[in-house]
This record gives C-alpha cells, sequence and structure tokens, in this order.
C-alpha cells in the first residue's frame, strides 16, 4: 500500500501454490462492457430482493451504494472475477466494473467519480500532483503480479529474443526477422494504445530498458490496438507479427518468446515460478488506487481481495501475491 509517493507497500502475502493457466477468456471489448453492464444489472435485482440493505446510525435502512471500479484493461477480466466471486459471498454488495486503460481509471478516481482505479503501472509524479491539487490523496495497493509476454505466431521459427533485441524490433532498427534470426519476412508491430498502463510499461521498461534519460519512442509503424484480445487475434493470423501483452491474455496457439536480459542469457519463459524468482525480466506489479484510505464497504473488498480474494488470481492466469 502507498500513500503519496512513498514506497511503503502492504506486504505480500506468502504464494497460494496454484498453477497459471495459459489461456484467453473470449470475451471480446464489447461483450466485457456487456458483462459489466450486464453484472450491475444483476446486482441492482439481486439487492432489490433481500432486506440486506446498510442501516444507518439511527435504525433506518439505506441503499448500499455501488462499488464502481473502473481503469486497466489488464485488469478487468481479473476485476471482473473479482467481484462475482465476492458477491457470491456477499450478495447485498454492488460492484461495477469496467475497464477503459490505467490512465482512465486514475483520473476518474482523481475526479471522484469512482471508488477504486485499476492500473497496470504505478501513478506518474504528475497524477499524484493533479490528484493533491484536486484534494485527493491517492493510496496503493499492490493486488497481484502479472509477467507482460512477448509473443509472435506459432510458424515464426524465433523463439527467443534479448531485451535489446526486442527494444531494436520496436523501435525500428530492426524490420526484417532475418535481423533477429529468423526469415526473410517483415516484421508486423503490434502495441497497445498510449493509454495503456502495459504500453507505458513496455516503453519504459523494454524499449528504453529501463533508461529515465532515454528518448527512444514506439517506431511509427507500430499498429496500436485497442484491446489485449486484437492483439492476440492478429498474432493468431499473421505469421509476421510480434506483439506483447499480460500473462494472463496468452493463449496456446501464440509462442511465447524465451527473453534474455543478455546475450549470454538465460533466456527465460513468464511463470508464476519465473515471475515470484525474479527470473523472468518483464514482470511488474498490478495496482489499485483509492482516493484517501479506503473505509466502510470499500475497506472490506479490499482486505477481501489481498487475502481470500488471491484465490482467484491464478485462475485468470496472473500471480498471487506473496
Amino acid at each position: 500500500m502507498r500513500q503519496g509517493k512513498t514506497n511503503n507497500r502492504m506486504a505480500r502475502r506468502r504464494p497460494l501454490g496454484l498453477g497459471v493457466r495459459y489461456y484467453s477468456p473470449t470475451r471480446t471489448p464489447s461483450s466485457l462492457r456487456l458483462l459489466s453492464l450486464f453484472l450491475v444489472v444483476a446486482l441492482l435485482a439481486l439487492a432489490g430482493c433481500r432486506p440486506a440493505d446498510a442501516t444507518g446510525p439511527g435504525g433506518g435502512a439505506t441503499s448500499p451504494r455501488t462499488i464502481e471500479n473502473k481503469g486497466s484493461d489488464t485488469l478487468v477480466n481479473l476485476a471482473l472475477a473479482w467481484a462475482e466471486a465476492y458477491i457470491a459471498e456477499h450478495p447485498e454488495v454492488r460492484i461495477s466494473v469496467t475497464g477503459g486503460g490505467s490512465g482512465t481509471g486514475i483520473a476518474a478516481m482523481i475526479n471522484g467519480t469512482v471508488d477504486i482505479a485499476n492500473a497496470s503501472r504505478e501513478m506518474s509524479e504528475g497524477e499524484f500532483a493533479e490528484a493533491r491539487a484536486n484534494g485527493v490523496d491517492p493510496i496503493e495497493f499492490t493486488v497481484a503480479l502479472d509477467a507482460i509476454a512477448v509473443v509472435v505466431n506459432p510458424t515464426n521459427p524465433v523463439d527467443r529474443l534479448t531485451l535489446e533485441q526486442i527494444s531494436g524490433i520496436y523501435t525500428g532498427r530492426y524490420t526484417n526477422w532475418t535481423d533477429v534470426g529468423g526469415e526473410d519476412r517483415p516484421i508486423v508491430l503490434l502495441s497497445r494504445e498510449s493509454n495503456s498502463g502495459t504500453y507505458i510499461y513496455f516503453l519504459e521498461n523494454v524499449i528504453r530498458l529501463g533508461d529515465e534519460d532515454s528518448d527512444l519512442l514506439f517506431s511509427p509503424d507500430t499498429l496500436l490496438m485497442p484491446s489485449s484480445e486484437g492483439i492476440s487475434e492478429e498474432v493468431r493470423h499473421n505469421p509476421n507479427a510480434i506483439g506483447y501483452d499480460g500473462l494472463g491474455y496468452v493463449t496456446p496457439d501464440q509462442k511465447v518468446i524465451a527473453i534474455g536480459a543478455s546475450e549470454d542469457g538465460p533466456y527465460v519463459e513468464p511463470s508464476v515460478d519465473t515471475v515470484n524468482s525474479g527470473a523472468y525480466p518483464i514482470a511488474r506489479d498490478l495496482f489499485m488506487y483509492t482516493a484517501g484510505q479506503p473505509a466502510g464497504q470499500i475497506e472490506e473488498y479490499m482486505n477481501w481481495i489481498l487475502g481470500e480474494g488471491q484465490a482467484v488470481v491464478p485462475e485468470i492466469g496472473f500471480v498471487p501475491l506473496q
């Protein structure tokens, strides 16, 4: 957990010993929105049928408010799964989950239109300054771990790359697969859009190799995809494509590239074990932010996510907290 820009985080819990299933939910972006809408409608109907409304200080019944949860598209499937599991245990609670990108969720939290912002990156200094100017003191929760997998079409003979080679590919220095040991084919670059936390993480830690002074950018030939599913679909059908995605969106019909920090290796594929051990070089924390210390139903929900809710994490393809 982090308040302001300090580094005090809630201690991670021990691994739950569950393995990752490499799969991608079949939901398209539109179906995700429909599922979110369905979830809200179902909760409203359920709440109306139960005498579980909150009771005010004077003993009178008050209608429970909906917990609004918005942000990272990387986190949206996990957030939906958390909401569904929590509501099954607490049917009196209403939770609305939508995506839109990390930046969108953070902006909504700063503006007071959501209770919880999902983010696949840390808030920036500028976002913290904007929050403080708006009277908001964001609290950061690390809620799961993730690896960013670099994926290609299964027919591509390339099965390992260094971080430097991936940076060269995405900046346009390498434009043909022969440049990195592959066949004589043009490289088709796929990326998430710039409001995505995954895009920002990949830019800062892979393309710029963690160098804060670097001004390297994505090649202008990069195709920006609106969703993780879009990248998966293109990689499956385009033998020349290369993309990157959260571990939970990798499907068996994509080839996962083993990544080396240098030419000497070792070359490591993403998994629960390699993320927890630190062996996989493109791993990150996933976050939720609240506007100030959470209380009431929001505090109870966050405590559940950081505890019992960790059992849901590997089922969606991510890595639970240690």
